[in-house]
């Protein structure tokens, strides 16, 4: 008998919302397109994912539709920090003057790393 690892999805407060803002469908269909293995995420189709790293912290970026998932590892799984509409990430690197996909420059950005982090510092009411 083989035994598969479970692991979590955790959507801090911001991402949570986020999510929840989104039609139900579109929850579900996002969800079923995020089949991320966190136990081996650099080998991911880079189509579809791109690792962002600054300090030592990798991010990773997961394309879904016109979404844009936002996550790292974490013990057990993985912490989802933002999901973000394309055309939001679009106005962000414009404003950043980015060319759009250099995950590269963009994580160079303090501002978008302050968008990463504004998850963490919410606390729930």
């Amino acid at each position: 008998m083989t035994f598969r690892a479970v692991f979590q999805i955790v959507f801090n407060e911001l991402s949570a919302a986020e999510m929840a803002a989104l039609p139900k469908d579109l929850q579900l269909d996002l969800l079923a397109e995020f089949e991320v293995l966190p136990e081996n995420p650099d080998d991911l189709d880079p189509e579809r994912f791109g690792a962002l790293e600054r300090d030592g912290r990798k991010l990773y970026r997961y394309r879904a539709k016109d979404h844009r998932i936002y996550f790292e590892r974490a013990e057990g799984g993985i912490t989802v920090h933002r999901v973000l509409h394309k055309n939001s990430l679009r106005d962000f690197l414009f404003r950043s003057k980015l060319p759009v996909g250099e995950d590269e420059q963009l994580s160079k950005k303090d501002g978008f790393w302050k968008l990463i982090d504004a998850g963490a510092s919410t606390r729930k009411r």
